[in-house]
């Protein structure tokens, strides 16, 4: 630990400090510029692609304006009169002058103030606000988070404009030292979730947040491994974010991440989509009942057809059209299971694939091996409809992670009902509603219902 801890008044002993903590003659981008400020030795640093050239070259040129006899007596003094800057700062502890450096804000000692001048004209390598690939918007606005965290806070801050909106920032990690605001409406937030938040962001001891929002997630809930259902809903969309905002709910923004972490989230907010309520009442309605009705379908229709193949006699003679007419070498449970991984490898392929090739290749794997599969006897046809369903239906709901989790309800209901018949379907079907029924938020409250203030 260093001995070190204030700034002093003398500008010697304080660079050779920085310069002994920070790899200044190392690492290219960490500069220290040294000039004479009013006839005082001071020395600037910064971090190179961190600092706005216009505003340090007008900074700068007013500091050379100053005189001796213009000097101030103190740092404070000095940032009032001659530092012609909105975002300024005085500090008096190295540790602070070191996490703004590193952060990007340059850091000015002059010779005779005990006091680091912390002049925050960062800029960020960002790209462009532009309408997220994964949270299409059909009739709202296109904007979509970015990976630097005030631009999405200024995309939030400017759908409420209200003093009620808080926004605080804290960092996670020794090493990252990520930044994580935590956003909420003062007057309409859950104190007790929002204590659980601040506490749980505070204990949390790791060296860096390396997946960004997924490690705040992993750090935030330890999850059981045998739960698949996400505890957390992600959104790119900035109009979402303040909705949820809006009706009492914290949002979580990690600084290199484009989505926004949204707490509480019981499964109906899983599977509600932005664009619902850019319709009229009752298109929206039906928009939310059809996507329900088809999760569910995703994930009992090939359990059911499974059952209902290996029970004949309770099918329907006006539904005696399902049955497996071709007769094939593989059953049916097989074909099924080595489908479900078949689709995940295509899944795979889609999401590695050159853009320009996909198209041909979705062609190729869709009709030529979809067709020849059946034809050489590997599959059923009714079974090949029946999974392409599935897959399609899959994305009716915008969550990835539970379409994931619903995947392996399905899986789980395929395996008992093939191995105990009509006793395994039964049984799967309690252990899916256990799942959901017994799981539990962040805030301890039911998965299944999330009362707000």
């Amino acid at each position: 630990m260093p001995d070190m801890k204030r700034v002093t008044a003398s500008r010697e002993e304080n660079t050779a400090y920085m310069n002994r903590v920070l790899p200044v003659k190392d690492s290219f981008d960490i500069i220290q510029r040294d000039i004479y400020i009013g006839g005082r030795a001071a020395s600037f640093y910064f971090i190179d692609g961190f600092t706005k050239d216009e505003t340090m070259l007008k900074i700068l040129d007013s500091f050379m304006k100053v005189t001796k006899e213009d000097m101030p007596v103190d740092a404070t003094a000095f940032s009032r009169a001659c530092i012609p800057y909105v975002e300024v700062d005085i500090i008096g502890d190295f540790d602070l002058v070191l996490k703004n450096v590193l952060s990007g804000v340059t850091c000015l000692f002059v010779e005779g103030y005990e006091a680091c001048i912390a002049i925050d004209c960062r800029t960020y390598p960002a790209r462009s606000v532009e309408e997220p690939d994964k949270d299409k918007s059909l009739r709202g606005s296109r904007d979509g988070f970015v990976e630097t965290i005030v631009f999405n806070t200024a995309l939030m801050r400017r759908r409420i404009r209200d003093p009620h909106l808080i926004m605080e920032m804290t960092e996670v990690g020794d090493s990252s030292r990520t930044d994580v605001a935590i956003c909420f409406m003062e007057d309409r937030v859950d104190k007790e979730l929002l204590d659980t938040v601040r506490k749980r962001i505070e204990n949390i001891s790791t060296d860096a947040l390396r997946m960004n929002q997924q490690s705040l997630a992993e750090c935030l809930f330890k999850r059981k491994w045998y739960n698949p259902f996400p505890k957390f809903k992600f959104t790119e969309r900035p109009d979402t974010a303040s909705a949820c905002l809006l009706e009492g709910k914290v949002v979580i923004l990690v600084d290199n991440s484009p989505s926004a972490m949204i707490l509480p989230t019981s499964v109906f907010d899983m599977i509600e989509e932005a664009n619902d309520y850019y319709f009229p009442t009752l298109t929206n309605i039906y928009l939310k009942l059809a996507r329900g009705l088809i999760t569910i379908m995703t994930v009992f229709l090939t359990p059911l057809f499974l059952l209902f193949m290996q029970n004949l006699n309770w099918l329907p003679k006006v539904f005696a059209f399902v049955a497996v007419k071709d007769t094939v070498n593989i059953p049916l449970i097989f074909q099924l299971l080595i489908l479900e991984i078949a689709i995940d490898g295509l899944r795979l392929a889609a999401l590695n694939t050159p853009s320009m090739l996909s198209t041909p290749l979705s062609v190729i794997a869709g009709l030529v091996m979809g067709e020849f599969s059946v034809n050489s006897g590997w599959f059923n046809s009714e079974v090949m409809l029946y999974m392409a369903f599935v897959a399609v239906a899959n994305y009716t709901q915008p969550n990835f992670e539970l379409g994931y989790a619903l995947k392996f309800m399905r899986l789980e209901l395929l395996i008992l009902t093939a191995v105990f018949n009509w006793w395994g379907f039964a049984i799967g079907c309690v252990i899916i509603l256990c799942s959901i029924c017994f799981n539990k938020t962040l805030s301890g409250r039911s998965y299944l219902n999330v009362k707000l203030n």
